[in-house]
């Protein structure tokens, strides 16, 4: 994955600059069928643990609800 450049459709101001500058990070990416909808950066030396799993998830929900508000009223998304 050496040198691999990451390509946004919708970028954020500096995001892309701040992957790069983590470099060894992990970026976990939460998707559906229409695109990104959270990323999540783990910094180098940083695990995922149980504590750091449920804050994700917390904030996957939230920006569910914020980009595909009536996948939530369907019933169970995950």
């Amino acid at each position: 994955m050496r040198g691999r450049i990451i390509v946004l459709k919708h970028n954020t101001p500096g995001l892309l600059r701040r992957i790069a500058s983590l470099r060894r990070s992990r970026v976990l990416q939460y998707r559906d069928a229409k695109g990104v909808i959270l990323l999540d950066i783990l910094p180098q030396g940083q695990c995922i643990n149980a504590a750091r799993y449920c804050s994700t998830l917390d904030r996957l929900k939230e920006a569910i609800r914020r980009k595909r508000p009536g996948l939530l009223r369907r019933g169970v998304v995950l």
